[in-house]
C-alpha cells in the first residue's frame, strides 16, 4: 500500500520513537476486555436460558476452534482499522497545518484539535469573498477566518500615500498597503512574526526607512525574487499561514480621482482623504482598468460576497470600479452583503447614515447589489471630538434606499474603540445570515476560463 512506502509514515517503526509500546499496551488492553467479556458470556449461557436465534448469532454451529480464531481475526481488524483510521485523520490535520504553515512546525501553531477541526470544517466552509481594504478589511478577516478556510480578499490597490505610495513611485510596483494588512489579519504564523510583519521603522532610522512598514518592504523584496507581485503575495502568505487568499482587484497602475460637490476635482487617494471635503463622486484613471482574472473568478463562484467595511470612496469603491469585478458582482448568484460603517469618516462621509452609504455604492455601480446590508445599532455613545466623526445611524425615516427586510441591525461594535467593528461579533452576525437565508440557495460554479474580456 502506498501508505506503507512513505517514508515519515515508516518513521513510526523506528525503535526508541515511543510509539509502537502504547499500541501494544493497547492489543493487551482490548484482550482482556475481550477475556472478560468472555467470562460473562460464558456465565450467560450456563446461567439463563437463551432464545434459539442466539445459536445462530454466536455462530455455535462452527467448532469452538475456528470461531475464537474467527472472533480474534475480526476484533484484530477492527483494531487496527481504528487507530489506522484514528492516526491518518490527525496526520492528515497536521500535514494541512504544516503545509499552511511553510516553515512553521506543527509543535508551535495551533493545538492539535483546532488542527483537525480546521482541517474538517473550516476547510469546507462557505466560499466567501471580501472585497474592501484599509483597517476594515482586516478587521473582518480576522472574525471571518475563525469559520472557513475559503477566503479570498479583493483589495484596492489605489493608495499612494505614506510607505506604500512611496514604493509604488519609485519601484513601480502595485501598493502592498492593504495586501500586506490583510495577511496579518489571516495569518496564522507565529504573533511575532505578524508583529515583524506590520512593523513599521520610526523616524530617524536612516537609509530612507522611515514610514516604511516591514512588511511592505518585504513584499515588494519578494516580488522581485518570484519575478511578479502576484507570485510575492501567493509566497508570503504560504510563508506567514496565511488562511485563503488576497488578491488585488487590478495590477494595472491605477489613480483614484475625486469630484467634490462645489466642483473642484482631487487626483490621489492620498489627496482625496488629506482634502477633508465632501466627496460627490470618484473614478480611476484609467477608466477602464483590467481586472485581475482570479479576482472576478473568485466573485463568480463565491458562496458569499462581503463589501465593507472600510473607508466608502477611498477603499471600498476603488474595487467595484473596475468594470470587470463590478459585472462579476452583478451577476454573482451569491449572497450578496454590505457591511456598513459604524462611524463616518471626516472629509469623506460626514453626516452619513447607513442609507446614504448604499446609495452611494449604488450611484458608482449602477443598481443595487446587495441582498442585505448589516447595520450597527450600538449608537448611544458619542465619539470623541477629537475623532470628527460620528456613529452612522440607520435612517428610520428615509424612504429611498434599502428595504427594511434588508437592513439586518446588530450590536458589532468594538467596545474598546467604538470607531472599528468587533471581529468576532462582526463574523457570527454575518455567518449566521448565511445560514438562515442564503446557505441553501442554487448556485452555478463559473468556469475558471472566464477571461477579463466579458
Amino acid at each position: 500500500m502506498k501508505w506503507l512506502r512513505d517514508p515519515d509514515t515508516r518513521k513510526w517503526l523506528v525503535p526508541g520513537m515511543g510509539i509502537k509500546r502504547w499500541f501494544l499496551l493497547l492489543f493487551v488492553g482490548m484482550a482482556f476486555l475481550g477475556l472478560g467479556v468472555s467470562f460473562l458470556a460464558r456465565e450467560a449461557y450456563l446461567s439463563w436460558t437463551l432464545p434459539d436465534t442466539f445459536y445462530y448469532l454466536t455462530l455455535q454451529f462452527i467448532p469452538q476452534v475456528l470461531r475464537g480464531v474467527l472472533f480474534i481475526s475480526v476484533s484484530v481488524a477492527f483494531v487496527v482499522i481504528g487507530v489506522w483510521k484514528f492516526n491518518v485523520a490527525l496526520i492528515t490535520a497536521v500535514r494541512s497545518g504544516e503545509r499552511g504553515a511553510g516553515s512553521r512546525t506543527a509543535g508551535s501553531g495551533e493545538s492539535l484539535v483546532n488542527l483537525v477541526y480546521r482541517h474538517r470544517f473550516a476547510a469546507r466552509g462557505p466560499r466567501v469573498v471580501t472585497i474592501g481594504g484599509g483597517t476594515g478589511m482586516s478587521i473582518l478577516l480576522r472574525g471571518l477566518k475563525e469559520y472557513t478556510d475559503n477566503l479570498t480578499a479583493v483589495v484596492t490597490v489605489a493608495d499612494d500615500g505614506g510607505s506604500s505610495g512611496r514604493l509604488r513611485e519609485d519601484l513601480g510596483v502595485i501598493p502592498p498597503g492593504d495586501v500586506r494588512n490583510c495577511i496579518a489579519a489571516l495569518a496564522d504564523a507565529e504573533p511575532l512574526m505578524t508583529n515583524l510583519f506590520q512593523y513599521r521603522f520610526p523616524e530617524g532610522s536612516g537609509a530612507g526607512l522611515e514610514g516604511h512598514s516591514f512588511g511592505n518592504l518585504f513584499i515588494v523584496a519578494m516580488s522581485e525574487v518570484t519575478g511578479g507581485m502576484e507570485e510575492a503575495i501567493r509566497e508570503t502568505s504560504r510563508v506567514l499561514a496565511v488562511r485563503g487568499q488576497i488578491l488585488p482587484s487590478t495590477l494595472e497602475d491605477v489613480h483614484l480621482v475625486g469630484r467634490t460637490k462645489d466642483g473642484r476635482t482631487i487626483r490621489g487617494e492620498s489627496a482625496i482623504t488629506a482634502a477633508a471635503t465632501e466627496i460627490a463622486s470618484v473614478g480611476l484613471e484609467p477608466q477602464h482598468p483590467s481586472a485581475y482574472p482570479d479576482a472576478v473568478n473568485a466573485i463568480r463562484n463565491a458562496d458569499l460576497i462581503i463589501v465593507g467595511p472600510g473607508s466608502l470612496y477611498t477603499s471600498v469603491l476603488p474595487n467595484v470600479l473596475v468594470p470587470d469585478i463590478r459585472l462579476a458582482l452583478q451577476e454573482s448568484r451569491a449572497m450578496t452583503i454590505y457591511v456598513s460603517n459604524v462611524a463616518t469618516q471626516h472629509g469623506e462621509t460626514d453626516h452619513y447614515s447607513v442609507q446614504d452609504h448604499v446609495r452611494a455604492i449604488e450611484s458608482h455601480v449602477g443598481g443595487a447589489p446587495f441582498d442585505f446590508i448589516v447595520a450597527n445599532t450600538n449608537t448611544g455613545e458619542r465619539l470623541p471630538r477629537r475623532w470628527n466623526s460620528e456613529p452612522v445611524q440607520i435612517d428610520k425615516a428615509s424612504g429611498r434606499g434599502p428595504d427594511a427586510g434588508q437592513i439586518i441591525a446588530a450590536d458589532v461594535i468594538d467596545v474598546k474603540n467604538r470607531y472599528r467593528h468587533d471581529p468576532q461579533k462582526l463574523a457570527d452576525v454575518i455567518l449566521t445570515l448565511y445560514h438562515e437565508r442564503g446557505e441553501a440557495a442554487p448556485r452555478v460554479d463559473m468556469p475558471d476560463r472566464i477571461l477579463t474580456s466579458l
